[in-house]
């Protein structure tokens, strides 16, 4: 959950989330970005090449929007979800390639997205999944679109009070999971499409609203010739909303779960938390059957996981908070992580830190490597829970490491980025994204840095400047 202020609303900010299941049919890709930091060991990196060796620049792109929610690559394209003006929502592709003249590819805003959107996707060959909405309002959408041109495909709506869709969508075996809040789990069939009172399949929906979007702009283009002061382009809400067919709702009104879940090959792991302030939620790691969302067990917990589960060989490991994403109370947060026994939910090992862990751990040879906001790194042995090592203190952490080769890569709250040696914690390099000259953009990384095709990807939100100062999207690269 993530509480915070932001400069156009003087009450807080809570992100609260449950889970919406989607079922896709679809093969992986190289390009498919399917959950929460790429894959259930939550890395930040599916393509297994290295990371940038240097903390040279190769692009910067600059913004007056918060980019919260981590960016996600998908073949030659970034896609950011980020807060604008008022928090109004803006959801944007930029172009990877370095030459490229012109870096926003495509965008979506207002009319189409009509609440604050801060949830990072999950992508499948074309597809892009998304949910809006936060704490402050009332009911969320979750949206399906076109990859190559940002075309809407599908809408599912989900009402209610403490209903949002933030936390970062999971695609696996043929369905895509999203948390959505006082929701619950939901799990609908995107392949079995609803659209003008018809059921349809995806690719007959597709048609249908490709020829569609053909006659809005035919029709705009005609109006230009009439009378072109007055001609309005085409709205892409002007198009006919397909909805996906519920299949499955488990946990409505029971579970708040912020955190993306993590999936296995037949089961969905939850991560709930208890909302002091609503006196509302469950805390506690839940596993669920995919097929039919039925419970399988239920582990309770100390602290709230806001970081959500990571999936290590037979365990799930969480990271567990007394507060939430907020840079005021982090000094005097407490935490614990926990590996939990995925066939039966028995602990195998816990153990309490001095300090809150609010996003996802990553693991790689046998290292569950997380941050905290007491500023350090630590890794773990993920078999016994023993400390391999742990960094100096520094800003505190909101934003998960990712980890590609060697090299582990976190960025704090104060902008700053490092490339960390994965056996040892030594520090190979950092960036000060405030003070080189190639950047000059102050400002919190909450979003934590992605790694595609041997380049590293990080996003930067100022909320608490009133947009005095920009934000920015950087891609960091040996060349």
């Amino acid at each position: 959950m993530l509480e915070m202020k932001h400069p156009h609303h003087v009450s807080s900010l809570f992100i609260v989330a449950g889970i919406v299941v989607i079922g896709i049919a679809h093969a992986t890709t190289a390009a498919d970005w399917p959950t929460n930091r790429g894959n259930a060991t939550r890395t930040g990196s599916v393509d297994n090449t290295s990371g940038p060796k240097t903390a040279k620049v190769i692009w910067v792109q600059k913004s007056t929007d918060h980019f919260v929610a981590a960016p996600v690559p998908a073949g030659d394209s970034l896609l950011v979800s980020s807060l604008a003006a008022f928090n109004t929502s803006s959801f944007q592709s930029l172009a990877i390639d370095p030459a490229s003249t012109k870096r926003i590819k495509w965008a979506k805003s207002v009319p189409y997205l009509k609440l604050p959107t801060v949830c990072a996707p999950a992508v499948a060959g074309n597809l892009v999944v998304f949910g809006d909405g936060m704490h402050q309002t009332d009911g969320a959408i979750l949206h399906g679109v076109r990859l190559d041109n940002g075309l809407p495909l599908w809408q599912y709506s989900v009402p209610g009070q403490l209903v949002h869709l933030e936390g970062a969508p999971t695609i696996a075996n043929g369905r895509v999971i999203i948390g959505g809040g006082n929701a619950g789990v939901i799990c609908v069939d995107p392949s079995r499409l609803e659209l003008d009172g018809k059921e349809v399949d995806s690719s007959a929906a597709q048609t249908i609203l490709d020829a569609r979007w053909k006659e809005l702009q035919a029709k705009y283009e005609q109006e230009k010739k009439v009378d072109p002061d007055f001609a309005i382009p085409p709205s892409e809400d002007s198009l006919p909303k397909a909805k996906p067919k519920l299949v499955w709702q488990a946990g409505a009104g029971k579970w708040h779960v912020d955190a993306a879940v993590a999936v296995t090959s037949d089961h969905v792991l939850v991560a709930s938390a208890f909302l002091d302030a609503e006196k509302a939620g469950d805390r506690a790691l839940i596993s669920l059957k995919l097929q039919d969302g039925s419970q399988v067990w239920r582990t309770p917990l100390k602290h709230n996981p806001w970081a959500g589960p990571t999936v290590a060989g037979d365990v799930a490991i969480v990271g567990c908070s007394s507060v939430r994403l907020e840079p005021k109370a982090a000094s005097h947060a407490q935490g614990e992580v926990v590996a939990v026994t995925l066939t039966d939910g028995s602990v195998k090992w816990r153990k309490e830190i001095p300090a809150g862990v609010v996003s996802a751990i990553a693991v790689s040879n046998g290292l569950g490597v997380f941050t905290a906001t007491d500023g350090c790194v630590r890794a773990w042995d993920v078999a016994t829970g023993q400390e391999r090592w742990k960094t100096d203190r520094s800003a505190p952490y909101f934003a998960s490491p990712a980890i590609a080769g060697e090299v582990v890569y976190v960025a704090d709250l104060k902008g700053r980025i490092q490339a960390l040696n994965l056996s040892n914690g030594q520090q190979l390099w950092s960036l000060d994204l405030a003070t080189d000259p190639a950047i000059q953009a102050p400002g919190m990384v909450y979003g934590g840095p992605v790694v595609s095709g041997g380049r590293l990807y990080v996003a930067t939100c100022n909320l608490d400047t009133a947009n005095k100062l920009p934000t920015a999207v950087i891609c960091i690269g040996d060349k």
